[in-house]
């Protein structure tokens, strides 16, 4: 898992049908500081994230898949948690 910032999201007025129901936004890994970490990725919605949230991501299209429900999805990236706090070594 990897924590990330929700800093867009994407439409699309068509898409497959293992993606309806799923919004899909623009996130920006970022590091416990919350500092940008990394190139920014479009993931799929899972927990109802909004822009300007951290959130925990996966990167990993088994795992996304079972979570839609579809072994033959096309999915990678995934969003699957909304992060209230983050804490390092005993400091927020």
């Amino acid at each position: 898992m990897t924590l990330g910032r929700v800093i867009g999201t994407v439409v699309s007025t068509v898409k497959l049908e293992a993606l309806t129901g799923y919004k899909i936004l623009m996130v920006q890994p970022v590091d416990p500081q919350g500092q940008a970490a990394g190139a920014v990725t479009l993931a799929l919605d899972s927990v109802q994230a909004g822009v300007g949230e951290t959130v925990l991501i996966i990167d990993e299209g088994n795992s996304s898949r079972m979570i839609v429900g579809d072994s033959m999805a096309p999915i990678r990236t995934m969003v699957v948690g909304i992060v209230d706090q983050v804490q390092v070594g005993g400091e927020e």
